[in-house]
C-alpha cells in the first residue's frame, strides 16, 4: 500500500515550528523513509531564520515505539564495519536536533522507545505526560545501545543511575522518570505545557538562547576558567540588548 501523508509534519505557529512524528497507526516506530523525513525537517528547521524555538512531538497516543528493527539494521550480516558507517547515518537523522541554537522541547504523551527515546532526550527540555514512558530497552533485546543513548542517559542521570538503566531495560514511568532527572516536567498535557514554554522562549533574543545553550556545553566540558571566559562575553554582550535596557529602565534605577 502507498502511503500518501506524510511521516513527519513542520507545523508552524509564529516563531515556535512543532516537528511531529505522522505514523500513529505504528506508534511512530522509524523505518528509513520516517528518518529520512525527520532529517530533512531539522534541516528546514536549522535554515529558518524566523524559528525562535522547535517542539518534537508524536502523532496519537505514542511519542514513538522505537525502530523497525529490520529496517534499521538491513542486511545484518555485513561487516561490522559497514554496518557502523549505516548506523552512524542513521544516527544522525535525530542527532541533529542537539546542534541546534534554538531552544527544543519534546512533548513526550506516551511511549519513548530505544531510538525513539533517544529522539526525545536529544532535545533540550522534556516534558513528560502522566502516560509517558521511557525505554532503554536495548539489553533486553541483545542489543548494544546506540544513538547516542549512552551519553545521553548518562549527561541526564549520571553514570550510576545511566547503567543502572541500560543494563536493566526496565521500562521507566513518568514519575521516576523525573526523580531520576531524565524527564524535566510532569505535565497533564505535555505538548500545551512544551507549547507554553517554546512561545516565552521564542520572545527572548535568538543569541541570549544560543548563548545560554553554548554556555552549557563549554560548562560540561571545560574547567571554570573556560567557563567563565566565555560567560564574561555573553553576558557582556547582552548588557547592550534592548530587553536588558527596558528592565533597567523600568526596575533598575534606585
Amino acid at each position: 500500500m502507498t502511503r500518501t501523508e506524510d511521516l513527519v509534519l513542520l507545523e508552524r505557529e509564529g516563531a515556535v515550528r512543532t516537528i511531529r512524528l505522522n505514523a500513529p497507526e505504528r506508534r511512530n516506530a522509524l523505518d528509513a523513509d520516517l528518518l529520512r523525513e525527520l532529517a530533512a525537517a531539522i534541516e528546514t528547521v536549522r535554515a529558518d531564520g524566523d524559528a525562535r524555538a522547535l517542539i518534537v512531538a508524536g502523532a496519537g497516543k505514542s511519542f514513538c515505539a522505537g525502530a523497525d528493527l529490520g529496517g534499521m539494521f538491513g542486511d545484518i550480516t555485513r561487516p561490522v564495519h559497514e554496518l557502523r558507517r549505516h548506523l552512524k547515518g542513521v544516527y544522525g537523522s535525530f542527532l541533529g536536533i542537539r546542534d541546534l541554537t534554538i531552544p527544543t522541547i519534546a512533548a513526550v504523551q506516551g511511549a519513548a522507545v530505544g531510538a525513539g527515546m533517544n529522539i526525545a532526550l536529544a532535545c533540550d527540555i522534556v516534558v513528560a505526560g502522566p502516560r509517558a514512558a521511557f525505554g532503554p530497552t536495548f539489553a533486553e533485546i541483545g542489543l548494544h545501545p546506540g544513538g547516542g543513548c549512552s551519553f545521553m542517559l548518562t549527561e541526564r542521570m549520571g553514570p550510576a543511575q545511566a547503567t543502572a538503566a541500560l543494563l536493566s531495560g526496565d521500562i521507566i514511568k513518568a514519575d521516576n522518570a523525573i526523580r531520576l532527572g531524565l524527564a524535566n516536567l510532569l505535565a497533564d498535557e505535555p505538548e500545551a505545557k512544551a507549547r507554553e514554554l517554546a512561545t516565552r522562549f521564542a520572545a527572548r533574543s535568538p543569541e541570549l538562547n544560543a548563548n545560554i545553550k553554548r554556555s552549557v556545553q563549554i560548562a560540561t566540558t571545560s574547567d571554570l576558567a573556560t567557563s567563565v571566559d566565555f560567560e564574561s562575553w555573553a553576558q557582556a554582550s547582552s548588557v547592550g540588548s534592548d530587553e536588558f535596557g527596558s528592565y533597567l529602565d523600568n526596575f533598575g534605577k534606585a
